[in-house]
């Protein structure tokens, strides 16, 4: 008889299948197949929090397979995926089949390679109880906030509301961010830049004015900056110290599941959806061509920067093959992983390092060549040399004025000839400076006073976000994609190009929840409640208690609430246009709906006009000459057609820009990013150009 094997997804069943052999059948469980039913609390408060499971709705033909298999064969193994979500599932699993909790049949892949596979098999356990509390915790917690909490909104806002553990938090961070950037009063200040050479060299070089009689300087008007430019008029400018110095340069670390879904943001566009995505199907199996299926990473959800010493190995080998002996560091690189990390299993790593993208290109979809060439290389860059840098400071003084020059150039680039990381904001790029020496007379070229304002704080992107919560201690790796998602999906927040801003019916949702249930949208709450769901985790606290603890706080602050709100609903602020109504002649407002938002008659109820929100570009549609307009699919994706849908069917991923085609004079569309192109979509014209 056959040993089953039960995963979660078809792809990875088929993956490992291939490695396991003919004496194994390896089915999938397709997630989730109990969990607590959606039209009730389900939970027995009164009885220790006891859930009531249910064999979830759809499942039923799984279900069926999963025990018709199960009978067939004398060994089943659990091989779901090795975190929370995937104990739990397996935990369920077991339970259905009647299987042994002691025994050990539990199996965890960190990574769907043939050696991954043969290793995960070598070493069964028992289903790890403790991971299973914690994922039970978290789930009748959010189950807790979410049933006895949402009906509260219903009724004092609107119906479809919802609130949350994590994406409760997550609003209030965006809408806080929104509120400081709004309280903002810019400060005027001016700084004093020149540009000079340093005779014979015509190579021109700026500085900028750092002290004057060894103080300091904060200038804040014109007024200071001219008194000082006269007095600096006709001033011998001379270089009074040169210092100079080798610097170096670490690479980054591995990526996270945080600092993975951050980069893939900054560098590629990709949603935190998009990204995790991605690093499923890389994770799970993808036919190479020549290999066969291949588990192209490991696991995708994990906040440790552990590497085995295989891999370091492996990375160790192709840097020398590739770049030479002093692209190695002296020793393998070890990152620290903070305190609080759960290290299970390794930093996202390629699952073969001497794999290199290109070698797997022609096998991947787009996105998922993006992605492995960004842990790929991301990866083999953290295991080479430091890059290090030639770097030159230069005190320039004038009279009692002190100006600071500095610069460096690149000695060894080290890790940078492969990958470097990128940054959320721009930083001033240092230029080298030409030969300098301590007595040198320089010529000044301009000499100039620059007003500047201080700036309020950014609004957040996903990137920026997902690093607040992961820095905040809230929500866990797996958590940061569907919060986001959750959020942006019920309208508490949009996204206003890259950038996350709060709306209306967020910010009223806030406030509320502000007012009445401080704890749930508490930070450090929030935290301390993940830190407790990861004691749970390690046998160190009693899931029970963990409960009866928060529970018996929320049901005191909900019974307030309702006492102070007694009659009492919240109106949303209806978000004020210029388009007018072509009924009653009225403005038109912008509300929320079901389906996201609308157009509607300021005069409601009397007119009940509505309309569709129709964002416009600036694009004519090269078919039939109308206006390009922005449209959603069922996915949430933005796409690009035309006005005049369904007499005009044209459709396009790519955005309309300004520019005309020198050809035919239609609109072009961009393709790629910065370093993509601008084509005509003009049937028979065919014009491109790279950006």
């Amino acid at each position: 008889m056959a040993t089953l094997v039960i995963v979660e997804s078809p792809a990875k069943a088929k993956t490992i299948e291939k490695y396991l052999g003919k004496d194994y059948k390896v089915i999938a469980s397709m997630g989730h197949i109990i969990d607590l039913p959606k039209s009730k609390l389900s939970v027995d408060i009164e009885n220790n929090f006891t859930p009531v499971y249910v064999e979830m709705k759809g499942k039923e033909d799984v279900i069926k397979q999963l025990k018709k298999e199960a009978k067939k064969c004398d060994n089943i193994y659990l091989a779901t995926d090795p975190d929370r979500e995937g104990e739990a599932i397996s935990w369920h699993i077991a339970n259905m089949l009647n299987l042994n909790l002691h025994d050990k049949n539990r199996v965890t892949f960190n990574e769907i390679t043939k050696s991954g596979v043969k290793s995960g098999m070598s070493n069964p356990r028992s289903i790890d109880l403790d991971l299973v509390n914690a994922q039970q915790t978290r789930r009748i917690l959010d189950r807790i906030v979410g049933y006895k909490l949402s009906p509260f909104l219903w009724k004092k806002v609107k119906c479809g509301l919802s609130a949350g553990r994590v994406q409760s938090v997550a609003v209030r961070i965006v809408v806080d961010r929104e509120n400081e950037i709004r309280a903002f009063k810019p400060k005027e200040y001016w700084s004093i830049d020149g540009t000079f050479t340093a005779p014979p060299s015509r190579k021109v070089f700026p500085a900028k004015l750092v002290s004057v009689d060894g103080k300091k300087q904060d200038i804040k008007n014109e007024r200071q900056a001219n008194e000082i430019l006269s007095h600096l008029d006709g001033a011998e400018f001379v270089v009074s110290a040169v210092k100079k110095r080798v610097t170096k340069k670490n690479p980054a670390p591995p990526f996270t599941t945080s600092t993975l879904q951050q980069e893939a943001s900054r560098r590629m566009g990709f949603q935190s959806r998009r990204t995790m995505k991605t690093a499923q199907e890389l994770y799970e199996g993808i036919e190479i061509e020549g290999m066969g299926l291949v588990g192209l990473i490991t696991y995708m959800r994990t906040d440790s920067l552990r590497i085995s010493d295989e891999a370091k190995q492996s990375a160790k080998e192709y840097i020398l093959d590739a770049y030479g002996e002093k692209y190695l560091p002296d020793k393998p690189r070890v990152f620290k992983t903070k305190s609080n990390a759960q290290d299970a299993h390794e930093a996202i790593r390629p699952s073969m390092p001497k794999l290199s993208p290109i070698q797997v290109k022609d096998s991947l979809s787009s996105d998922q060549f993006k992605l492995y060439k960004l842990i790929w290389e991301r990866f083999i860059a953290s295991q080479m040399a430091n890059a290090q840098l030639d770097t030159v400071s230069a005190d320039i003084t004038a009279k009692d004025c002190l100006f600071r020059a500095s610069g460096y150039s690149i000695k060894f680039d080290g890790f940078t000839a492969l990958y470097e990381e990128s940054k959320d904001t721009s930083e001033e790029t240092n230029k080298v400076l030409p030969p300098l020496e301590v007595g040198q007379v320089l010529k000044v070229k301009t000499l100039l006073g620059n007003q500047h304002f201080t700036q309020p704080p950014s609004r957040y992107t996903e990137a920026t976000l997902i690093k607040a919560l992961e820095e905040n201690g809230i929500g866990r790796p797996s958590t940061y994609a569907p919060t986001i998602t959750t959020i942006l999906s019920k309208y508490y927040v949009e996204r206003d190009g890259k950038q996350l801003k709060p709306t209306a019916l967020g910010e009223v949702i806030t406030d509320l929840m502000k007012d009445h249930f401080k704890n749930i949208v508490d930070v450090k709450f929030t935290a301390k409640m993940e830190t407790d769901l990861d004691e749970v985790e390690h046998g160190k606290k009693d899931w029970i208690s963990t409960l009866d603890v928060f529970y018996k706080d929320f049901d005191k602050t909900l019974t307030t609430a309702e006492k102070a709100m007694e009659g009492k609903r919240v109106k949303i602020p209806d978000e004020t246009t210029d388009v007018i109504c072509d009924v009653c002649g009225k403005p038109m407002v912008i509300k929320i709906g079901r389906f996201g938002k609308f157009l509607a008659c300021s005069g409601f109820p009397e007119c009940t006009n509505t309309k569709k929100i129709i964002e416009a570009t600036k694009g004519i549609c090269p078919m039939c000459g109308k206006r390009i307009v922005v449209k959603k699919s069922k996915k949430g994706r933005y796409f690009y057609g035309c006005e005049g849908y369904p007499d005009c069917t044209f459709m396009t991923w790519y955005a309309p820009v300004e520019d005309k085609c020198p050809k035919c004079n239609s609109s072009l569309f961009k393709k790629g990013g910065k370093n993509g192109k601008l084509l005509c979509l003009k049937e028979n014209c065919g014009y491109e150009r790279n950006l």
